[in-house]
């Protein structure tokens, strides 16, 4: 059975630093992309980073410059490294991982873990 499990969130200053990371654990056929979203309270959960099989990465305005995601093949597990963090950051950050089988494509979700910018 698949399960992806983040960590490395937490309380952080602004301006402040924090890497996250998602390790998908079970067999998977083939991963394809791997991507961060985040949620906060009422709002709807938004595409924060993703990286696909080739390496190419995206990233939303609101992120881009401050954030790198990144892959590790060899250990099944997508980072997020998150620098000049603001308050506004402050979220649950989700894992989202694509997985490319013979009949077609499945995603799997991580449980999430919070990060809370403040002084």
């Amino acid at each position: 059975q698949v399960q992806l499990v983040e960590s490395g969130g937490g309380l952080v200053q602004p301006g402040g630093s924090l890497r996250l990371s998602c390790v998908v654990s079970g067999s998977m056929f083939s991963i394809s992309h791997m991507t961060w979203y985040r949620q906060t309270p009422g709002k709807q959960r938004e595409l924060v980073a993703g990286i696909s099989g080739g390496g190419t990465t995206g990233y939303a305005d609101s992120v881009k410059g401050r954030f790198t995601v990144s892959r590790d093949n060899a250990r099944k597990t997508v980072y997020l490294h998150m620098n000049s963090l603001r308050p506004e950051d402050t979220a649950v950050y989700y894992c989202n991982v694509g997985e490319v089988t013979p009949k077609g494509e499945d995603e799997y979700w991580g449980q999430g873990t919070q990060v809370t910018v403040s002084s």
